[in-house]
């Protein structure tokens, strides 16, 4: 099987086909990272270049750490050290790459769209990393591999996501995949960081009352709060956001169940997530950082069309 694009610009280009190829090929390839000898001949003679025109720890190395173990060859573009500090465009910057012989290119960019734009220029295939507050499909790919892998389907799940909506390429993509794998989704957080347009036009409900959004959902996916995309103040404080909105123990604790946690990271620890809250045995945290490579090794082998995945 094969997937229906060339690109991985976003989950509302895939269909629920495309989906379900992606995560059961990241189980294949989960079951290769439990092996002693974690690397497979997969990709080798494929030519990738990460290039990362925003600062990033665990999507980037989760990235070249997929394609290592593919046994790709990998190239890191640095903004700051290449000629794009310079004023080098975008397109320049990866014709100059692509005279090289590269056969893929993962970006990450702060505009929106800046992926889709070097798709309609370029033949290699593109993976989009995350682009401005637009979309990051890889991260709601693992996220919903997680969910699977823990509660053994997605059709019909209830995912409540919490937190900073407005500003997140995360809770975007996520909605998306949820929406055409079947769950229900529930928003919730401060009512100046949910866009107006979510519930008439993606069809998710809006909770502004948290405590209401956990007693509903079975996975409450916590989102990070991003002061470094707004332009004005949005809610009071960082302390009146924990208190209001914050996931804790003592929040937890008056739910008649259990539910899953997740956040997409980096933590703001004592902000949207305490520390308990984080390492404790309902978080499904660091089980999204290792199933990112699984399907990061998924979405890399599919995109190029080889027929093998797991030698």
């Amino acid at each position: 099987m094969a997937l229906s694009t060339k690109h991985l610009l976003g989950i509302k280009d895939l269909n629920s086909e495309d989906i379900q190829l992606i995560l059961n090929t990241a189980g294949q390839f989960k079951e290769v990272l439990q092996r002693p000898v974690k690397k497979v001949p997969t990709l080798r003679d494929v030519n990738i270049v990460n290039l990362f025109y925003e600062n990033s720890t665990r999507t980037r190395i989760s990235f070249e750490l997929a394609e290592k173990r593919l046994s790709a060859d990998v190239v890191n573009f640095t903004v700051s050290s290449s000629s794009a500090a310079k004023g080098e465009t975008l397109l320049d910057t990866v014709n100059n790459i692509l005279s090289m012989k590269v056969d893929m290119v993962v970006m990450r960019h702060s505009a929106s769209g800046a992926p889709h734009f070097l798709a309609k220029h370029i033949d290699a295939a593109i993976i989009n990393a995350g682009d401005g507050i637009n979309e990051h499909p890889t991260q709601a790919l693992l996220d919903a591999f997680s969910m699977r892998e823990k509660l053994g389907k997605l059709e019909g799940i209830k995912v409540a996501i919490i937190g900073d909506i407005m500003h997140s390429r995360v809770a975007l993509s996520n909605i998306y995949l949820l929406k055409k794998m079947g769950a229900e989704v529930i928003v919730s957080g401060p009512p100046t960081l949910i866009p107006r347009y979510l519930q008439e036009a993606m069809g998710v409900k809006v909770e502004y009352n948290i405590d209401k959004a956990l007693a509903w959902c079975d996975v409450a996916n916590v989102l990070r709060i991003q002061l470094e995309r707004q332009n004005q103040p949005l809610f009071s404080s960082l302390r009146e956001y924990n208190l209001a909105y914050g996931i804790t123990q003592e929040r937890l604790s008056k739910l008649n169940k259990e539910i899953i946690i997740m956040h997409p990271g980096p933590i703001n620890r004592g902000v949207e997530m305490d520390s308990d809250v984080a390492d404790s045995q309902h978080s499904i945290i660091l089980d999204q950082v290792e199933n990112g490579v699984a399907v990061r090794m998924a979405c890399l082998y599919l995109l190029t069309g080889r027929t093998n995945p797991t030698s």
